[in-house]
């Protein structure tokens, strides 16, 4: 029998840093048909598929293998609250560097270019760029364009004016982070069947919506918006990965045959209800069985960084005619200046903000050191390790706490 997923994997000899570059570089080819008119203006694959762009496919690689790795580390033992805050940290010091680089670096910079001088842009009546960090620094998108940019272009009716198009799914990324905090606040991973349904039930969800066969809209206000089962299927299939890593087999014919079934789908109908999970499958079998290509990252985890830099670059390209110098040279320049902008980003920001993930405020821990026998001795009254599945029912079985008689 082929090795399973949970003994074959190996958290320091992988390739999934190597995947996510890969993918957030297939959204830099997507995205180059709106932004600057290659692929007849249309996000590149759908001239295949009319269900998911490649840049699509792409996000729904990134959501699986953070379902995957962020149910991972909540099945460990920090608590809820240093589980929040180091999902914090490596979702929006970065955003929020590249929303000040974009309204007060490459945005005046296009300003001038398409209007001549910088009158206007400062003291712009609507759609400021004092408002642009302010009204989209917690994820959800509430200003995209800065002072009515964009209307030079010459792809302005399909991307012109949306600044950073590709991080609208930050939002729905952090709301599944979300999910998986209060699902093991409750103690759900510890039971991995009830872990399992819940996945399952996401997946079911996401299959219905696609499907057409129920009107899910009229079952929950919730189902209106079909970006939630989109994005949380994806995710819903890394935590099943992760719960259940010692039933799945890592196996080289089931991985053709999982790339076949998706391409198949992507071509022929049924991607986002089932053609998708047997690319994501192929995922995690390319990052096991290739895990030398965990040097990628050497120089730094870029991925994030060139997904949250590209579009605003490939946009800042476009008021300079980019495009037209044809699309190897446009594609150069944009990997290049993305691959800089990721680089100073990790360095500058990103990595001493996940150096951070320990670390308690003075306050915080002069609070703790004075609260926590307190709280603790609340908790032995009122915890009973035989009924329950939290972290201090497991000290209290491991020996690690007493309990008086």
């Amino acid at each position: 029998m082929p090795l399973t997923l949970d003994k074959a994997f190996d958290p320091r000899a992988n390739s999934i840093g190597f995947l996510r570059w890969l993918l957030a570089f297939a959204v830099i080819f997507a995205h180059a048909g709106p932004l600057a008119g290659f692929y007849g203006g249309h996000d590149l694959g759908t001239q295949i598929s009319s269900e998911q762009s490649l840049g699509g496919v792409a996000v729904a690689g990134f959501f699986f293998f953070s379902g995957y790795l962020i149910t991972q580390s909540r099945r460990g033992k920090s608590t809820i609250f240093r589980f929040f805050w180091r999902r914090a940290l490596r979702i929006f010091p970065a955003f929020w560097l590249a929303l000040l680089t974009t309204a007060f670096v490459l945005a005046p910079i296009a300003w001038h270019q398409e209007t001549g001088s910088m009158a206007g842009y400062w003291d712009a009546d609507t759609e400021s760029p004092f408002t642009y960090f302010l009204s989209n620094m917690w994820l959800e998108l509430g200003q995209r364009n800065i002072a009515g940019m964009g209307s030079s272009l010459p792809f302005a009716s399909i991307g012109g004016f949306d600044w950073n198009g590709s991080a609208w799914t930050l939002f729905y990324e952090f709301r599944a982070y979300i999910m998986v905090g209060l699902l093991g606040l409750f103690g759900v991973f510890s039971n991995r069947i009830v872990g399992g349904i819940i996945a399952v039930g996401i997946i079911g969800v996401n299959f219905l919506t696609w499907s057409g066969w129920v009107e899910m809209t009229s079952l929950s206000p919730f189902l209106t918006n079909p970006f939630y089962p989109m994005f949380f299927a994806p995710f819903a299939f890394g935590m099943l990965f992760a719960l259940f890593g010692d039933k799945i087999p890592i196996d080289d014919r089931l991985a053709v045959l999982a790339l076949g079934i998706a391409g198949f789908a992507y071509a022929f109908g049924g991607w986002n209800m089932w053609g998708q999970y047997g690319l994501m499958y192929f995922l995690m079998w390319f990052a096991i069985r290739t895990p030398r290509l965990n040097r990628w990252e050497k120089h730094g985890d870029l991925s994030y960084g060139i997904y949250i830099f590209a579009w605003p670059l490939m946009q800042f390209g476009a008021y300079f005619g980019l495009q037209n110098a044809g699309w190897f040279v446009y594609h150069l320049v944009i990997a290049l200046a993305a691959h800089i902008c990721a680089y100073i980003s990790w360095h500058l920001i990103e990595s001493p903000a996940m150096s951070l993930k320990n670390w308690t405020p003075k306050w915080l821990a002069w609070l703790l050191e004075r609260g926590t026998p307190v709280v603790d001795a609340v908790k032995r009254r009122i915890v009973n390790p035989a009924y329950s599945s939290s972290n201090f029912a497991a000290r209290i079985r491991a020996g690690r706490v007493e309990v008086s008689s």
